[in-house]
Parts: C-alpha cells; structure tokens; sequence
C-alpha cells in the first residue's frame, strides 16, 4: 500500500472509532470521512461497506486490547477493558448479517486471557475450576453493562470487586 493511502486508512479508522463512539452505531461514512479529512470515496476504497469499517475497527481493538493484556494482570486487564468500553462506548460485536474473519484476532486474545488466567491461578487470586470462556464471559457482560448503562467509576470499581470475589478461591 502506499505511504499516502496507509496514512489515509489509518486516519479513516481513527475518525471511525471516535465518530462510532460518539454517535454509537448510527454514525455514517459520511460523518467518518469529514473527521477524517478525506473524501467519502477514499473511506469507500478502502471500506466498500459501512459493515466492512466496522469489521476492521473490531479487528483493531482485538489487536489493542491483545496489546493491553500482555501486559496487564488478568484482574487489572478486566479493568480495563470495562473502562474502555465506557469511554469508547464499543464493545467489539459483529455488524448484522456479517461473518468477519477475525477469528485469528480472538484466537490472539483469548490465548493472552489463558496465560493470564493461569498467572492468577497460580498467584492464588483465582480459584482453579475458573475456565477462560467463563472470564470472557463475565469480562464482555460487564463491559456491556457498564457500556450501556453509562456506570460512573465507582459502580464499576464495586461491580468489579464483586466479580473479583467471585473468582476468588474459596
């Protein structure tokens, strides 16, 4: 790709994640590209559809959020990811109707949250029957509450101690 159209692409998926996360899924291509500072053409050369945007903006925050769990502690990545969720106002779901290939994104995502699950254990902080999907799960519920809700830090903080005790051994 050339170096002009890799920094169009990479303005594009900026604006696209701060227009997303303002307007929430209504936001328009349209609304991308004048954040963008390009033509409505360049988004559509480079995202033929408004699902196409979004599928590489989910691909991107997986990387991120990859990227962030590295390194985190697993109780501190949880944290995070609820908080970010907040201040983005996303929390990385498929378009309607799309199969987008980000399955090496998750893959990459979930093996992070594994290690990071067996260094709780280890560390004694996690009970040992606690499975990774179940962390994912109650990772994406929160962060979904707490998205959707608006939570201001402290719910979040308490919300979380509560998930955390859960986890706890016995």
């Amino acid at each position: 790709m050339r170096t002009d159209a890799q920094r169009n692409r990479t303005a594009i998926l900026a604006a696209a994640a701060e227009t997303f996360a303002e307007h929430g899924p209504k936001a328009t291509t349209e609304q991308v590209a004048i954040r963008a500072g390009v033509a409505v053409g360049t988004v559509f050369r480079h995202f033929p559809t408004k699902g196409a945007l979004l599928v590489a903006i989910m691909k991107e925050s997986l990387q991120r959020l990859t990227e962030l769990a590295a390194e985190s502690t697993l109780f501190g990545f949880i944290s995070a990811v609820v908080d970010e969720a907040v201040r983005t106002r996303t929390v990385v779901t498929a378009p309607a109707g799309q199969d987008p290939d980000v399955g090496d994104a998750l893959r990459g995502l979930t093996d992070e949250i594994s290690r990071l699950l067996k260094q709780a254990k280890a560390a004694g902080e996690v009970r040992s029957a606690v499975r990774v999907d179940e962390v994912m799960a109650l990772m994406t519920a929160a962060a979904q509450a707490a998205q959707q809700g608006g939570w201001p830090v402290d719910l979040r903080r308490r919300t979380l101690a509560i998930i955390f005790r859960g986890l706890a051994p016995e």
